[in-house]
């Protein structure tokens, strides 16, 4: 998978990859001049007293320096060039398929695990190509350029190169071996911390109102304390590591020293000689240690690209329509016909058999008890989920069938739990309709009954807004969202239970003046409140996924049992 995304996403940024072979290729040949030419000093010019030997080859060593450096530094900025754009491209693409997603891919991969791998992971990724293109193009070059220049300078130690290489790979794999599980539990951990951490930050306000402070304070150093321990395991062995290998640098040296020592004394090895073997040994080492750090971090980065896979490869359930199909009119009419919903895995389906119509200029209003299938039926006019039974359709035509803006266009939906963006109550308000002028905004905010509290706001309409709205009450969240809803004109108005958190007068209020607005729109209401639907056209009342009983509140009165246990549970005999 790891090669699979960087041939993917890297292949974009070819020349840049072939700019850094190039220039690693350059500075790899003046590292790989630099000991003969010093050797040539020794020899030829210090050990014979030839002052000219040693200022000619001094001054080309500080040319093929001012070279080497130069094709490194540009190699650097080819390899971040292409390493960055991989970044970029890789988090867009995670976004783009997230944001494809229906609400059961999402419930699968969990909220904080999708925040990691396009974060996290996708920076390990990064991180590797980046590494990798200014040490793994080099480090092969300098490895092959080395063994040679090593052998040509002495044969007769040539031996130690076979000795030391072998055994500092080896050293390497066991560690990298012992790594790889290591690295996917970490991986795992980021995402368990993620999700504590988002939970107690959106939860705070419960967390306090139940004083539990203290217990979600454990359970958060439970599983920091998960994710250091795992890390300090890591650790360990990178500690490990570096003193290994910097024990086999050193003895291979003092090796060279010895053994080079003696064939000095024998006459078959001279002093620079010695000294260019020397280096050059060091530099076969380097670049072993070079690849050592590429594969301490490909482990991390596998498992990164593993559940970046995971998702790019993840087939949502909502498909586009090859060939959309354009309804003929745009009226909102909204059908279900014999419509089942079944959750993956789940023994029983939430949604049976549910037949019902919903037009232009009525309100269709749904209740039932907790877990009848109540917001799962709004999801799927909006087509946040499709059906596996059945058929939705909107102006005729099954929505599997419309483009998504053809669904955009028509629907509007206010979401059980409200949410609000990062940004201003305009931006929030206008998300649905950005050309909406300021008077637009004011005209939905009197209806929402949201105008009297931004008015009072210090910067009104340009007033920030917290991510997911904290900065308001849960009351003003729920009516901004309304709003917004309201902006977006659409032809079908879905408020799942969107009342909820007003009090009785302001929810009257905001009923009031909602019905001249909604006049020739497609309304439907999921409630808990019964005095929020006995305006309503037709009432469905859901028990367990089926449409037990349906039409007015008068009729319902009178033929159902369960909605006249909903009323006398809320109302006194008298209201009712």
């Amino acid at each position: 998978m790891l090669l699979r995304l960087i041939r993917r996403y890297t292949g974009r940024y070819l020349p840049w990859v072939v700019g850094v072979v190039v220039l690693q290729l350059i500075t790899s040949l003046a590292i790989l001049v630099l000991p003969a030419l010093n050797a040539r000093i020794i020899d030829q010019g210090i050990a014979q007293g030839d002052t000219q030997v040693i200022a000619n080859n001094g001054a080309i060593m500080l040319a093929v320096t001012l070279v080497q450096a130069i094709a490194a530094i540009s190699a650097v900025y080819c390899g971040a060039k292409a390493a960055m754009g991989t970044g970029r491209d890789l988090r867009q693409a995670v976004q783009r398929a997230v944001a494809g997603f229906s609400d059961m891919e999402v419930e699968r991969f969990g909220a904080p695990s999708l925040i990691t791998r396009g974060t996290n992971d996708v920076q390990q990724v990064q991180m590797l190509v980046l590494m990798g293109l200014n040490m793994m193009v080099a480090a092969p070059l300098m490895s092959i350029g080395g063994i040679i220049m090593a052998v040509r300078e002495d044969p007769g130690l040539s031996w130690l190169v076979w000795v030391s290489v072998p055994l500092l790979g080896a050293v390497i794999g066991v560690i990298v071996v012992r790594l790889m599980p290591m690295f996917r539990t970490m991986q795992s951990r980021i995402d368990d911390i993620n999700g504590v951490l988002r939970e107690q930050v959106v939860g705070l306000r419960v967390v306090r109102a139940f004083v539990r402070e203290d217990y979600e304070r454990d359970r958060f150093a439970t599983t920091n304390n998960a994710l250091a321990a795992i890390s300090l395991r890591i650790g360990e062995l990178f500690v490990l590591m570096f003193p290994l290998i910097m024990m086999i640098l050193h003895v291979a040296t003092a090796a060279v020293v010895w053994f080079g020592a003696q064939r000095i004394d024998a006459g078959q090895l001279e002093v620079g000689g010695m000294t260019a073997f020397i280096q050059y040994l060091l530099q076969i080492l380097m670049a072993v240690m070079m690849g050592t750090f590429m594969l301490m971090m490909a482990p991390r980065a596998m498992v990164s690209a593993e559940r970046i896979g995971e998702v790019l490869e993840t087939r949502t359930t909502l498909h586009a329509p090859t060939n959309p199909i354009t309804p003929g009119a745009a009226s909102g009419v909204v059908e279900f016909r014999d419509v089942t919903f079944c959750y993956p895995g789940a023994e029983q389906p939430v949604l049976q058999d549910l037949t019902f119509t919903a037009t232009p200029g009525t309100t269709t209003a749904i209740i039932g008890s907790t877990g009848s299938g109540k917001s799962t039926l709004l999801k799927l006019i909006p087509r946040l989920v499709d059906p596996t039974g059945g058929a939705v359709l909107l102006d005729g035509v099954a929505v599997p069938d419309l483009a998504r803006e053809q669904i955009v266009s028509r629907v509007a939906a206010v979401p059980q739990n409200p949410y609000l963006f990062a940004g201003t109550v305009a931006s929030n308000l206008r998300f649905g309709n950005p050309a909406a002028t300021d008077e637009q905004l004011w005209a939905a905010l009197e209806v929402a009954q949201a105008a009297d509290f931004v008015q009072r706001m210090p910067d009104g309409l340009n007033t920030n807004t917290a991510q997911g709205g904290t900065s308001v009450s849960g009351g003003q969240r729920q009516r901004l969202c309304i709003a917004r809803a309201l902006v977006a004109d659409p032809l079908i108005y879905l408020f799942d239970d969107s009342f909820s958190a007003l009090d009785v007068s302001t929810d009257a209020r905001l009923r009031k003046a909602l019905a001249p607005v909604a006049r020739d729109k497609t309304v439907l209401v999921v409630a808990q409140r019964v005095s929020t639907v006995v305006d309503a056209d037709q009432i469905l009342v859901l028990e367990h996924g089926r449409i037990q009983d349906r039409g007015t509140h008068q009729e319902l009165l009178e033929t159902s049992s369960t909605y006249r246990e909903i009323v006398e549970s809320q109302l006194t005999a008298e209201e009712a």
